[in-house]
């Protein structure tokens, strides 16, 4: 950083003049312009093109970057105090040469943070393991409810000239539509591409299959091999793995669950209810005795709390429990 800031070489005057170059406000040679870029060791000149070039469509708040990143940047002594002073600019100059500042005054520091995406050009919304039915509204109107130890990405223009989102994890969507603009799910193994529908997206790792369950329209599921296409109706399920692509109706009235809340069951084992609970609701269920797994089940379970789905089991088998930890364990009376 020791050459970096070298304004005190320029008068207010010799700013202007380049501001006005760099924002395309003067065409034409410029000596001072040439001499600047000669010595321009740190490729400024090349950075304020980037930037501009960044987004041509919308006019970047070069005045917001400037008042956040030279606060936190100065804050943590990566810049000192600038030498161009305000009053001597017009307000469009300003914001070029407040720009041009913030390029001079953090050097490699400035692409550092463009390499980390720390300027936030997407967005990213992420859930814990004790977070669900998270909801994530897109400009759009598209509506995404995100599952436990899920993460959804898209860019901060989503919408303006594409829409797609990246999923890790499971989520539940609720597309508007748009047949101009088709909304596209990258869920690793597979993409799904959607004009307005309702749908599932489960990717729990990278050695699991990708399973998209559709509710309500339709949806094209494309795998890793462009030749492996599912086109999906409401009721089916389509479940990529690496080497092919199968299609199935779904016959898991709770596979939709951990967004509902909602269980329900005719004459299921509870082996079946302890899991689906496991994934509902977070509970840790184990049974002392092998044989309390056998018993049925066939009340449904509606978004209570743990403590009382855990009672209305034990009542209905003579079973007892006892916590230890988050897991509960049952044992007979």
């Amino acid at each position: 950083m020791k050459d970096i800031n070298n304004t005190g070489k320029y008068t207010d005057r010799d700013w202007e003049e380049l501001a006005a170059h760099l924002s395309g406000e003067r065409t034409g040679n410029s000596e001072l312009l040439s001499r600047f870029a000669e010595e321009d060791k740190h490729n400024i000149v090349i950075y304020w093109k980037e930037l501009r070039e960044m987004n041509k469509e919308k006019e970047i708040n070069v005045d917001q970057a400037w008042d956040k990143l030279y606060s936190r940047l100065k804050d943590n002594g990566l810049i000192s105090e600038p030498a161009v002073r305000r009053r001597f600019f017009t307000p469009a100059l300003y914001r070029v040469a407040a720009a041009l500042l913030l390029l001079l005054g953090i050097g490699s520091a400035l692409l550092y943070m463009n390499n980390k995406d720390l300027f936030g050009s997407k967005i990213v919304v992420a859930t814990t393991e004790d977070q669900k039915n998270l909801e994530v509204t897109l400009p759009d109107g598209s509506i995404i409810f995100l599952n436990r130890n899920t993460q959804v990405t898209y860019s901060r223009n989503f919408g303006e000239r594409e829409r797609s989102v990246a999923l890790t994890g499971e989520a539940w969507f609720d597309v508007a539509r748009d047949e101009s603009k088709p909304f596209t799910v990258d869920a690793g193994k597979a993409m799904v591409r959607v004009l307005g529908t309702s749908f599932n997206v489960r990717t729990s790792d990278q050695d699991s299959p990708v399973e998209v369950f559709v509710r309500t329209g339709q949806v094209m599921v494309t795998g890793t091999d462009e030749n492996e296409v599912l086109v999906l109706d409401p009721g089916y399920i389509g479940t990529v793995y690496p080497d092919r692509a199968e299609r199935s109706v779904n016959t898991d009235p709770n596979y939709l669950s951990w967004n509902t809340g909602l269980l329900v069951y005719d004459g299921q084992t509870l082996d079946i209810v302890f899991r689906d609970l496991k994934k509902v609701y977070n509970m840790d269920i184990v049974a002392d005795d092998p044989e309390i797994l056998s018993h049925t089940w066939t009340s449904p379970i509606d978004n209570q709390p743990q403590e009382t789905i855990i009672r209305l089991i034990c009542a209905s088998f003579n079973l007892g429990y006892a916590k230890d930890g988050d897991v509960y364990h049952l044992k007979r009376k």
